[in-house]
């Protein structure tokens, strides 16, 4: 089993390019279809996105003139549609919040590219966060290389999320071969929880990847070893179009197997190891504080694997300056202030079917005490 993330590799490259003050907006396109086409303007935009923006952010919108219809400003919001006419809504620029642009390359050959991502920047576009990403940087970054080059090559894509709160080792393809293995790779990850590959036996694992994470909780965690079954499903959440991932019966099969590295009572938390074969979305933040041990520091999941409770939820109908709901007063998923860490892949490269793992540097945090004094 090799290690192409140690040894003979040069000395880590860094890139990145500082954030402009403001993103370019976007352009959202729609066309009319059959079912839309005894809608007015307003109805349409009001219904289909709903979550984008309240009845009277989407009339700001168009009074504003930033909607066309087959290429000309529409300001009347009781306009009727006919079908076949194009849509099209320019979303401002505006100021995101800040956000850290450097990413360290820490593996890359033909195939692939393996990032060490920092906590505070998220990997695609959602959100506030339309241009401050991980994608754009690897766009920025393609674009400069084919420049250089004097050749197009395709720009290297994130095959799987990190949460904007957590830091470490991201996986990107740099070819639609390895994009549709690496995918496939975390696809069976979830869907064949616990099953046994004769192929991959030589990893040491049940499928052909394996994540390994540390992360920092609350509490003494009394077990060295837990295992987490816990199925995690979705709840309507404020602020949170597609709903929350939570702790739940009902949800879909998720495995998390937790070891503690080190325990602090003067401090009362545990360092622990996590490993999973692909992962549920925020699986390790849920796993942990359904165990009765959320991250420290964690602002949106509490004992039990959900969000802090309140009768005071629901949704706010003010609007923010470009027509949008205001930013949620409670938690959201994004927001950071805990400590996990992706620290070690390992898997089958996508076209060699070598076993490589890749290791991402602790923070100081998450390193055990004898690891501290190693350095």
């Amino acid at each position: 089993m090799s290690n192409p993330s140690q040894g003979s590799l040069a000395p880590p490259l860094t890139f990145g390019l500082p954030w402009p003050d403001f993103n370019d907006g976007l352009f959202y396109n729609d066309v009319v279809r059959a079912t839309d086409s005894e809608l007015t303007l307003i109805q349409f935009y009001s219904k289909k996105y709903k979550n984008s923006a309240p009845l009277q952010g989407w009339l700001q919108r168009i009074q504003n003139g930033q909607i066309t219809i087959d290429g000309e400003v529409v300001r009347d919001a009781s306009t009727n549609l006919r079908i076949g006419s194009e849509l099209v809504y320019h979303r401002l620029p505006w100021k995101e919040p800040d956000a850290p642009h450097l990413l360290e390359i820490l593996y890359e050959d033909d195939d692939m590219i393996a990032l060490n991502k920092p906590s505070g920047l998220q990997v695609l576009p959602g959100g506030l966060f339309q241009q401050r990403t991980v994608l754009t940087q690897l766009l920025w970054w393609a674009a400069k290389l084919s420049s250089s080059l004097r050749c197009n090559k395709p720009h290297p894509t994130p095959v799987h999320r990190l949460g904007r709160g957590t830091s470490g080792l991201l996986l990107c393809a740099k070819t639609k071969i390895a994009k549709t293995k690496l995918a496939t790779y975390f696809a069976d990850g979830t869907s064949h929880l616990g099953g046994i590959s004769k192929a991959n036996s030589e990893l040491g694992i049940s499928r052909k990847i394996l994540k390994i994470y540390r992360a920092l909780v609350t509490g003494i965690v009394c077990d060295d070893k837990v295992n987490v079954s816990q199925p995690i499903g979705i709840v309507q959440y404020p602020g949170v179009a597609k709903g929350l991932y939570v702790a739940s019966p009902s949800g879909k099969p998720a495995l998390s197997k937790v070891e503690v590295l080190e325990r602090d009572t003067e401090k009362n938390c545990t360092l622990v190891q996590v490993e999973i074969q692909s992962g549920r979305p925020h699986q390790i933040r849920i796993h942990l504080a359904f165990i009765g041990h959320p991250l420290l520091g964690d602002p949106l999941y509490v004992v039990g694997g959900g969000p802090q409770r309140s009768d005071s939820e629901y949704l706010d109908e003010n609007f923010a300056l470009d027509g949008g709901f205001l930013r949620p007063t409670k938690p959201v998923p994004g927001d950071c202030g805990y400590s996990l860490h992706a620290h070690k892949v390992t898997l089958s490269h996508p076209t060699t079917n070598e076993v490589i793992i890749i290791s991402a540097p602790l923070p100081p945090n998450l390193r055990t005490r004898k690891e501290v004094q190693e350095r």
